[in-house]
């Protein structure tokens, strides 16, 4: 093969490898917004479960109150049933009685209700908070498994970089030009692969006098569709079965 097709292959090969980290590196941000997400879901469970519980608290106080309002009339017209002097006074006395009474009785069931959802809504909260903490934890570990990963993509990085500024060094300045004016034209990517008489990213077949030259690959040929420089790989030979 020719050296400067050689390099230019190795030099696509490092570019998208470099382009690659390069992204790694660039979604960072997101990623780390995504653990934030994580965590301000879960802590907004335990905050919904915590207003839920002190709204049962508000409710269950407010009916304790009118229910000490009921219980206050209730002692006051037992005391009162003391002195009253007539069977009308009586029965008057005793209407008031009752109604006060149901209406203790009405709110001693409200509160009750509350007590049993109270129990429900404090499982609620326990399970958010133990959720939560398992997500904080996770989370923790996904923080530290990402920057170790952005550490191993960074020194990565700085390899391919190294790399290619040795291979730039060893490729003819007018091959390296070609191969840089189409990687800024076509996304990064200025190599492609003849196969079966087609280039293989933009799919156009080439000339039959192309692809016999390409296939020497003893020559910088471009596609004259994507003006892509044109390698050909040989299939590799199938591997000898073993005995």
């Amino acid at each position: 093969m020719l050296p400067d097709l050689e390099r230019v292959g190795a030099l696509q090969r490092l570019d998208s490898a470099a382009h690659d980290a390069q992204r790694k590196i660039a979604d960072e941000p997101e990623r780390q917004k995504s653990l934030d997400v994580r965590l301000e879901t879960a802590n907004s469970r335990v905050a919904a479960a915590k207003e839920r519980l002190a709204e049962n608290q508000n409710v269950r106080r407010a009916i304790e109150k009118e229910m000490a309002v009921h219980q206050g009339r209730l002692s006051k017209f037992r005391d009162q049933l003391m002195s009253v002097k007539t069977n009308v006074e009586y029965q008057a006395m005793q209407k008031e009685i009752e109604f006060a009474q149901t209406e203790v009785k009405s709110h001693e069931d409200r509160i009750l209700e509350r007590m049993l959802e109270a129990d429900d809504l404090t499982a609620a909260l326990k399970r958010a908070e133990a959720d939560a903490a398992a997500e904080q934890k996770a989370v923790d570990a996904d923080r530290k498994a990402f920057a170790s990963e952005l550490t191993r993509v960074r020194e990565s990085l700085e390899r391919l970089i190294a790399e290619r500024a040795e291979l730039v060094r060893a490729l003819s300045p007018p091959v390296l030009a070609t191969f840089e004016s189409v990687a800024r034209r076509r996304h990064g990517v200025a190599v492609a692969e003849a196969r079966d008489g087609i280039c293989t990213i933009c799919h156009v077949r080439l000339r039959p006098q192309v692809v016999n030259t390409v296939r020497r690959n003893e020559a910088i040929l471009q596609c004259d569709s994507c003006n892509r420089i044109l390698v050909f790989i040989p299939v590799a030979a199938a591997a000898a079965p073993t005995s």
